[in-house]
């Protein structure tokens, strides 16, 4: 099956074939030469699901990507005339050719590159690549650095929690437009990223596949290129990580997002979520009623 990470997005990719950018990630794979009669995206993952135990996601109410990022974020290739995207991809010529190859071989990062740099995991989210506590403490202590350029890990937990304790060197986003800002970034090879919240259950997910979609939206001229095509989910979030790995925490401690100290900040952020969710709702299906 053709992982979802290929073409996570929520907008057509008008610079490629339109019968590639419709691909069923549900679908029974098929082969390279019928890959243009796939039926339409499957959109069941929605930016929207409902609330759990770690689903509040602290966000304001209206995002727009066109309105936050600029052409100059794009990603920008030395073959690129003035360094603005091309309408074409020049790396890969052949997008067939590389959904192939994606399809054939999981192990690919996102745009096909080269393979996953760190081990990964079978986590509770098939669609994204998992990591252990020991694989994030291996990076954080400079185990990497021969093969990785940099490194990133997102804390999508809530500020009371993230200042209860994190790892070392997290930087805490969990509203969707901070998510955006990694994308204004300068771009570097060999960057990977590494999203958690509490438990990797909901929040982190749901912010892994926000800057995938946005990025390949970024992107959609550069198909497959992605500002960040190697992107790690830790497995079973920060609890896990601080009770293997509490050296590595700062301060040594963790603070749960259902802290009884916190009921307050808990119903401020869960609040705001739905907000942002019903307004995104709406935007989607005025959007809907245009065509």
């Amino acid at each position: 099956m053709l992982s979802k990470r290929l073409f996570d997005t929520d907008c057509d990719f008008d610079a490629i074939s339109a019968s590639v950018s419709t691909l069923s990630f549900d679908a029974t794979p098929v082969k390279a030469d019928n890959l243009m009669s796939v039926m339409t995206p499957n959109i069941k993952r929605s930016l929207f699901p409902d609330d759990d135990e770690d689903s509040g996601l602290g966000m304001d109410d209206h995002i727009t990507l066109t309105h936050t990022l600029t052409k100059s974020a794009k990603r920008r290739y030395p073959e690129d005339d003035n360094s603005t995207c091309s309408k074409r991809p020049k790396v890969y010529p052949d997008i067939k050719a590389v959904v192939t190859k994606l399809e054939e071989n999981d192990d690919f990062i996102a745009d096909g590159s080269r393979i996953h740099t760190l081990p990964t995991v079978t986590g509770k989210h098939s669609d994204l690549k998992s990591i252990t506590s020991q694989t994030l403490a291996d990076v954080v202590n400079g185990d990497y650095d021969d093969v990785i350029s940099d490194y990133k890990i997102i804390d999508c937990r809530y500020p009371y929690e993230f200042v209860g304790g994190h790892v070392r060197g997290a930087e805490n986003m969990y509203l969707h437009e901070t998510i955006l800002t990694l994308l204004q970034e300068p771009t570097k090879d060999k960057q990977i990223v590494i999203f958690h919240c509490e438990f990797s259950s909901e929040r982190g997910p749901k912010m892994l596949r926000f800057l995938r979609s946005k990025d390949r939206e970024l992107n959609k001229e550069n198909y497959p290129l992605l500002n960040f095509p190697e992107i790690y989910l830790l497995d079973s979030g920060y609890k896990a990580f601080f009770n293997e790995q509490p050296d590595l925490c700062d301060p040594v401690s963790y603070r749960p997002m259902l802290h009884s100290d916190h009921s307050e900040d808990l119903r401020h952020f869960r609040v705001k979520s739905k907000s942002w969710t019903a307004g995104e709702k709406r935007r989607y299906a005025r959007k809907a009623m245009r065509f």
